[in-house]
């Protein structure tokens, strides 16, 4: 059998406006430490969204664990709180100020799901494929530098000849007088 390393991180806490700000922080920190960091922007925007809808919609109580999960390719953010009332998405208005949470979550998340979490409670997650995995599904990445392309000249080199009337091989001038 072999085994794969798995990595976990957990944070319990109230969905409190300044608590959410903290645990988008602990996440942004914890995928810098695995060397996610092009996951960053993508899990943080998620993992508020779920806050915020905890924060908004759970009943009785606020509290809830958040966990993030590191397994093979993915990246499992998931949110649990105590509520038993699954999130509905729904079509926001195009003048409404709230109602888009989950949908921008789908947006930005290879799958995400909900499910009953035992007698009182649910779990709301999504996953994120690693730069790994997207690199082996065929991901374009940026384009790299080739090692024998030379860069441009930016700067007249001292005891160049330098034409004037030419402004792309015009000389620096200071806007400081004197």
């Amino acid at each position: 059998m072999i085994k794969y390393p798995s990595r976990h991180c957990t944070v319990e806490l109230q969905a409190l406006p300044s608590r959410i700000g903290q645990v988008r922080r602990i996440v942004s920190a914890q995928l810098r430490y695995w060397h996610l960091d092009p996951l960053i922007d993508r899990a943080a925007l998620g993992v508020t969204e779920l806050l915020t809808n905890v924060h908004q919609h759970a009943q009785p109580d606020k509290t809830c664990t958040v966990e993030i999960e590191l397994l093979l390719d993915r990246l499992t953010v998931s949110v649990r709180d105590h509520d038993p009332r699954l999130p509905v998405v729904e079509d926001a208005d195009t003048l409404a100020t709230c109602g888009r949470g989950l949908a921008m979550v789908a947006a930005v998340s290879e799958s995400w799901g909900v499910r009953p979490d035992g007698d009182a409670g649910k779990v709301v997650w999504f996953t994120l494929p690693t730069p790994v995995a997207a690199a082996r599904a065929g991901v374009a990445r940026p384009p790299q530098r080739a090692a024998v392309e030379k860069p441009a000249r930016r700067f007249a080199e001292v005891g160049a000849r330098v034409d004037l009337r030419r402004p792309d091989r015009a000389p620096a001038r200071s806007a400081v007088v004197g």
